[in-house]
């Protein structure tokens, strides 16, 4: 098998997930007129954006060490007592 092949392969790998029926039914409501073809494709779009927000929350989380130095910046310039 060419690595091209191999590549497609691995890019076509998928995982089943069981969402209640009322649930899919709600979704197909919800796609319809949209771009989204499928429920499975919605559904992956919606936790991809859920991951990536997770993803800049956590990012954005500073540590006690940090959150102690911008107090102290802040105290310096006078805007904390």
């Amino acid at each position: 098998m060419e690595d091209k092949d191999k590549d497609k392969d691995k890019e076509k790998k998928y995982s089943t997930v069981s969402i209640p029926t009322p649930l899919v039914e709600k979704i197909k409501q919800r796609i319809e007129g949209t771009g989204f073809t499928s429920v499975s494709s919605y559904v992956t779009y919606v936790l991809r954006e859920v991951i990536a927000n997770m993803d800049e929350e956590e990012e954005e989380v500073f540590s006690k060490e940090d959150e102690e130095k911008v107090k102290e910046r802040l105290r310096a310039l006078g805007y904390l007592d």
